[in-house]
């Protein structure tokens, strides 16, 4: 089976020489649900970007749904098979009512209005927002926002979902109410988090990345212990 997502000795250094990622590989399988987690500047959320194209970088090193998002003709191609939601849901809602931002991506696709309309609609309720269409998405809780920014990518269908830090601003039930619902995702995952819990209940595999290098890579239990985590500055 060819596998959601490759990557190939990937390095980022942004424009004031930082260097964010240092020769990072890893595969993700089709349907597989992989956290990634390391200290604040680890890479987290660079790798992300680079994996949806939203950062620009040197073509081959990445190959997420069949696409090299460094290659400006299939990168174009990424929003019909891979969805991002980003850590700050604000940068992802622009229209002004929730049901417009969740079926611009089917629109932008070609699909028929009602037809966008109809999946919109049926996605909100998948995030527990049914009703929601109407409102303005700038008027909701940040826990509300992401759920609508999750609907966004979830209309579209895509292999491969990234998230960045999904469970800020929710709170305990709608922590869980997530976690349900990602678990019942067929793509792929790719979960960016400090929230360990959430990783210890949707991630049967974690990356550890530290100063943008992988630093562990395995089963979630086996990674994630004691030792390791204060090793890695995890620990409380």
């Amino acid at each position: 089976m060819t596998p959601a997502l490759t990557v190939r000795h990937l390095t980022h250094t942004y424009p004031d020489g930082r260097p964010a990622l240092r020769g990072v590989s890893l595969t993700v399988g089709a349907g597989e649900r992989v956290a990634v987690v390391g200290p604040n500047g680890a890479g987290k959320t660079t790798l992300l970007l680079r994996l949806c194209g939203a950062l620009p970088g040197g073509r081959g090193q990445a190959v997420v749904a069949g696409l090299d998002p460094a290659d400006p003709g299939q990168r174009r191609k990424l929003p019909a098979a891979v969805g991002v939601v980003f850590q700050n849901p604000d940068d992802q809602l622009f229209a002004a009512t929730v049901l417009e931002d969740v079926a611009f991506g089917p629109l932008n696709m070609g699909v028929d209005p009602r037809q966008a309309r109809i999946a919109a609609e049926a996605a909100l309720i998948g995030v527990g927002l049914a009703g929601y269409g109407p409102r303005s998405p700038h008027r909701l809780s940040g826990g509300e926002k992401r759920r609508v920014a999750l609907a966004g990518v979830l209309v579209m269908g895509p292999e491969v979902l990234l998230l960045d830090e999904p469970t800020g601003s929710l709170d305990p039930a709608g922590r869980r109410e997530l976690v349900s619902l990602l678990a019942r995702q067929p793509a792929a995952l790719v979960v960016a988090s400090h929230d360990l819990g959430l990783v210890a209940r949707l991630c049967p595999r974690t990356v550890v990345l530290v100063a943008g290098r992988v630093a562990a890579d395995g089963p979630t239990a086996a990674t994630l212990t004691a030792d390791g985590l204060k090793t890695w500055g995890l620990d409380d």
